[in-house]
């Protein structure tokens, strides 16, 4: 593949793993098909559904959902509401803020002040400074304008599997969306981190050198790198975690070349990793600037970008920036409520120890299963990577235990360059004594899928 896609106007169809087809009869009840009609015909065809046989939720409590039969299903996927479900302490918050005052930030008031002060503090320096969005797009897209006016570039790098978000700018960024998804001249792709296919011991050195050689390319388009972002755990590559120190040649790199790097912390921070609040501190490294989305408000929409405070004075002095409801009154009620689960209930020491047994246990359960390169993680965010005898990826294995996972009520879901990696990623509040069935599911979904073909 080539690390642009400029010019492709082919007509393929958007590959999604793990998405529901709709073509495939007898998937829902009669109930659940006059609604998908009335979704399709209200909302367009435009939105897709996960898991073969798609599931319809009601409500949801801690680390459960359940479904409108009332079925409860164990939530090992989903990070936004990363201190669990219908949370009862960000729920008063919001309702109690909401019957006060929710307005937005071009009046003085005191939470969001108090809230940017609690955030900033959880950063290294040199990053001392917030700006408030409502998704993790928003801050993505800000983080992009802010490098491009900082270093007078326009050039950006990313993974060749990453995403970065939808809007016009962070589209441009996020091959992920798919072979229709128009990547512009002024990006260079290239191949993430792989420790199942990179030489051993080799995964940094490597890494820099893609960098490089990326920088060469665009310089030879006329262009100069202005940032290079990237995901501190590699979520949409397929989850990499090692070597430790990976982030430290990302930014080092940026620096040789003039730019800035920037840490996507929406899927790894907030204490995803385990126990260090943003995953490129597990790196040993500081970016110029992080950007913060999804868990921030459990579920309410904000997000932010931190970085050092002469980015933030150069742009705000060039450019207007204002966000009607970035930081709005009720958002940052949860997002402090957030914060206050999170540390009054030690989630990040949760995350780390929790997360070393479950990642023990899987790879004992999967130790003997020759179709399983390696499984690895951080804190509660776990992959298992599913290839054939040849070594090749294997989607198809990786898809099949996804969808018995959901016959036996367990959210996960699959990503990866090659779509063939299980992706693990439950709420923080993720309850020990839940392990049991989440690994009972895991191994039945495993062993039926060593000998059955197709669909569970």
């Amino acid at each position: 593949m080539s690390d642009s896609l400029v010019g492709n106007t082919s007509v393929s169809p958007m590959h999604m793993v793990n998405s529901f087809d709709p073509t495939r009869p007898g998937q829902l009840s009669e109930a659940d098909e006059k609604l998908l009609a009335r979704r399709n015909a209200s909302m367009g065809s435009a939105y897709r559904l996960f898991y073969e046989r798609p599931v319809h939720f009601v409500r949801g409590e801690g680390a459960l959902l359940f479904d409108a039969e009332g079925n409860d299903f164990l939530d090992a996927y989903n990070n936004v509401p990363v201190v669990g479900h219908s949370n009862e302490r960000v729920r008063q918050a919001v309702t109690a803020q909401l019957g006060q005052l929710n307005t937005h930030t071009r009046y003085l008031t005191d939470d969001v002040v108090t809230y940017a002060e609690r955030l900033t503090a959880l950063f290294p320096a040199p990053l001392n400074q917030a700006i408030f969005a409502c998704t993790g797009s928003e801050a993505v897209d800000l983080a992009v304008r802010i490098a491009r006016r900082a270093t007078g570039r326009t050039g950006i790098i990313v993974t060749r599997h990453a995403y970065h978000g939808t809007t016009t700018l962070t589209a441009q960024i996020s091959p992920a969306l798919g072979p229709n998804n128009q990547i512009p001249a002024e990006v260079a792709l290239v191949d993430a981190p792989d420790s199942v296919r990179d030489p051993q011991g080799e995964g940094a050195a490597l890494f820099a050198r893609r960098i490089d050689e990326a920088a060469e390319a665009l310089e030879k388009r006329g262009i100069k790198v202005a940032a290079i972002i990237v995901d501190s755990i590699f979520s949409s590559d397929g989850l990499q975690t090692q070597p430790l120190g990976l982030l430290k040649s990302v930014a080092d790199r940026a620096r040789a070349h003039g730019a800035l790097y920037i840490a996507d912390e929406v899927q790894p921070g907030f204490g995803r990793t385990g126990l260090n609040w943003w995953g490129f501190q597990r790196h040993d490294v500081a970016p110029d600037m992080a950007v913060l989305g999804k868990p921030m408000g459990n579920g309410l929409p904000i997000s932010a970008v931190v970085g050092r405070e002469e980015l933030f004075t150069e742009f705000g002095r060039k450019v207007r920036y204002f966000n009607t409801f970035g930081g709005s009154a009720a958002s940052i009620a949860a997002a402090s409520a957030v914060l206050d689960e999170l540390q009054d209930r030690e989630l990040l020491q949760h995350s780390e120890t929790l997360g070393l047994e479950l990642l023990d246990a899987v790879r004992n359960l999967t130790s003997e299963d020759s179709g399983i390169a390696e499984v690895r993680g951080a804190g509660l965010f776990l992959a298992v990577e599913f290839v054939n005898p040849d070594n090749s990826p294997d989607p198809t294995r990786a898809a099949y235990v996804v969808n018995a996972m959901r016959e036996r009520r367990i959210l996960i879901s699959a990503s990866g360059t090659y779509d063939n990696v299980l992706k693990i990623r439950p709420p923080l509040v993720f309850p020990r004594s839940a392990t049991g069935r989440l690994l009972e599911g895991l191994n039945e979904s495993i062993i039926a899928s060593r000998t059955r073909g197709g669909r569970p």
